[in-house]
C-alpha cells in the first residue's frame, strides 16, 4: 500500500494529512513526526498525490471558500457502531450546524448510546472532514475535543456557529 501525506498549516495549527487512493485516511493535529510512525509496513510519499487534494480543499476551508468536502474517505480502519455513527455524523451534519451527543445518538438509531459517541468522537480519524467539532454537550456547552476546546470553538466560529471574540476576528476569512 502507498499512501501519500502533507502538512498543512492552519488557523488550529498545523495538520497532518494522509490518504491513498481509496481516500482520506487521517487528519492529524500534530506533526508528521507523530503521525506517520503509525504506519509502519506502508510506503509513505511526501508529494502531490491524494494528501496534496485533501490540503487543498482544506486550505478552502479555512480560507472561507469552502463549506463541503468533495473527497473519498476511506473508512476501513472503522467499523461497528464507530463507522455508523461517523458516517451519520459526515451525511446529516452540514456546515454552520450543530448537534449534541445525545442528538447524533438519536440520528444514528442508537439514543441510549449518547456516552459512547463521546467516545466515538475522540476516536475520529479524520476531524474537521467528518466534522466532531459540530457535536456539543447536550446542556449547550462545548463539550470535549481531541486538540482542545480552543481548537474546537475557532472551527466553529469559521463556521459562524459560535460568534466571534474580538480577538477571533483577525483569524476569520
Amino acid at each position: 500500500m502507498v499512501l501519500s501525506w502533507a502538512v498543512l498549516p492552519s488557523p488550529v495549527g498545523d495538520l497532518t494529512v494522509v490518504a491513498g487512493d481509496s481516500g482520506l485516511r487521517q487528519v492529524a493535529f500534530s506533526g508528521p513526526e507523530r503521525v506517520l510512525p503509525g504506519y509502519d509496513g506502508v510506503e509513505l510519499r511526501e508529494d502531490g498525490g491524494p494528501a496534496a487534494a485533501v490540503s487543498a480543499q482544506l486550505a478552502d476551508y479555512f480560507a472561507g471558500r469552502r463549506r463541503d468536502f468533495d473527497l473519498p474517505i476511506d473508512w476501513d480502519t472503522v467499523q461497528g457502531l464507530r463507522l455508523h455513527v461517523l458516517r451519520t455524523l459526515h451525511e446529516q451534519v452540514g456546515f454552520g450546524e450543530t448537534v449534541s451527543y445525545r442528538g447524533l445518538a438519536e440520528r444514528s438509531g442508537r439514543p441510549e448510546a449518547a456516552r459512547a459517541v463521546g467516545t466515538i468522537m475522540g476516536s475520529n480519524p479524520v476531524p474537521i472532514v467528518v466534522p466532531c467539532h459540530r457535536v456539543l454537550a447536550s446542556g449547550g456547552g462545548l463539550g470535549g475535543f481531541g486538540p482542545g476546546l480552543e481548537a474546537k470553538r475557532r472551527l466553529l466560529v469559521l463556521e459562524g456557529s459560535l460568534e466571534a471574540t474580538l480577538l477571533e476576528l483577525d483569524m476569520l476569512p
